[in-house]
C-alpha cells in the first residue's frame, strides 16, 4: 500500500507531465493556427496560385483583343482617308461596281450542261 505522501508525489508528477505535454500541444496548435492563413486563408498560397492563372488567361485575352483593335483602327483610318478602301469594301461585301465598269460573270461549261448554277 502506498502512503499519502507517495500519492501526493505521484499526483505531482502527473500534473507536471500534463503541464509539459500541454505546452507541447499548445505550441503544436499555435503552429497549426499560424499555418492556416498561409495555405487556406484569403491571401494564402492556393488563392495566389489560382489568381495568377486567371491573370495569365486574362492577359492572353487582352493581347488578342489589342491585336484585333489595332486592325480595326487601321481599317477605320483607311476608310477616313481614302476612297480606295471604301470602294474595295463595297465591291467585296456588297457586289457594287463603278458606273464606268463592266461586270462579267464566268460560269463553267460543266454547270451549264447539267443545268446547275454555282450560286
Amino acid at each position: 500500500m502506498r502512503s499519502a505522501s507517495a500519492a501526493d508525489f505521484n499526483a505531482g508528477r502527473f500534473f507536471a507531465r500534463i503541464r509539459s505535454q500541454g505546452l507541447t500541444w499548445s505550441l503544436a496548435v499555435a503552429i497549426a493556427l499560424l499555418q492556416y492563413p498561409l495555405w487556406l486563408g484569403e491571401g494564402g498560397w492556393l488563392k495566389v496560385r489560382e489568381r495568377a492563372i486567371s491573370i495569365d488567361t486574362q492577359q492572353s485575352l487582352n493581347q488578342r483583343l489589342l491585336t484585333r483593335n489595332a486592325g480595326l483602327l487601321a481599317e477605320v483610318g483607311d476608310l477616313k482617308q481614302g476612297r480606295d478602301a471604301i470602294e474595295e469594301r463595297a465591291r467585296n461585301e456588297l457586289g457594287m461596281i463603278a458606273p464606268d465598269e463592266w461586270f462579267v460573270r464566268v460560269v463553267s461549261t460543266h454547270s451549264v450542261q447539267s443545268g446547275k448554277t454555282n450560286e
